[in-house]
């Protein structure tokens, strides 16, 4: 057992699911190291994603040879566009050195300043690869617990969920009960492990629960 499943344990019972997005470019080399690193070593409970603004065809060959020579397979990888969605479920970020032209995401940000191992000579990615591994070690080593204990995702859920009432609603309720329903409908889904389209299930729940006089979810409580 490494140190960070023996952490979940010592948290007791099951814990909802975290995400970290690591984000670059093209998602053909730096971003696509690191998940590779944490989904090796990180804990069952928080989940690696990557992607870019602008994906590769591919992932850099020399990134290939580079992780395969120390038991990573990425051959079977394909560079993914940066989504809306992974952008609200995602608990932190990480940039990796592309500076202004990184892509924004709405939640924690790090910026890890790694240069782009793209048309690099095999000896300097292996460099790269190697820094990021030391990286990736040091963020599950120090910063689990802020990473389980962000409610930066959540908020970004919030704020677009209740835009998404107002729209339809704010001329006939007010914005205090919007609010009100909309963070009871995604209390009922904090503790999810897994989180795709909360927002849409969200936005339907809460839709119903406002089209009656009172939303018995804000007169009563949330229930399961």
């Amino acid at each position: 057992m490494n140190a960070s499943e023996a952490s979940t344990e010592e948290q007791g019972g099951e814990q909802p699911i975290r995400y970290v997005l690591f984000v670059c470019n093209h998602n053909a080399g730096r971003s696509q190291i690191a998940q590779a690193f944490f989904e090796r070593y990180g804990p069952e409970d928080v989940r690696a994603e990557s992607a870019g603004n602008q994906p590769a065809a591919e992932i850099w060959p020399t990134v290939i040879e580079a992780m395969s020579e120390i038991g990573f397979d990425l051959s079977g990888r394909t560079p993914k566009k940066l989504t809306v969605e992974m952008q609200l479920h995602a608990d932190w970020a990480i940039t990796m050195g592309c500076g202004d032209s990184c892509p924004y995401v709405p939640t924690t940000v790090e910026d890890w300043d790694i240069p782009d191992p793209a048309g690099r000579p095999i000896a300097e990615v292996r460099a790269i690869r190697d820094g990021i591994q030391a990286r990736v070690r040091e963020l599950i080593a120090t910063r689990l617990r802020d990473i389980r204990e962000s409610r930066t995702a959540h908020d970004q859920r919030l704020g677009m969920l209740v835009t998404m009432l107002d729209g339809e609603f704010g001329n006939v309720k007010p914005a205090e009960e919007i609010r009100a329903c909309a963070e009871a409908v995604l209390d009922r889904f904090s503790d999810a492990r897994i989180r795709s389209h909360i927002v849409a299930l969200a936005y339907r729940q809460a839709r119903e629960c406002l089209r009656r006089e009172t939303c018995d979810l804000i007169a009563t409580g949330v229930t399961t």
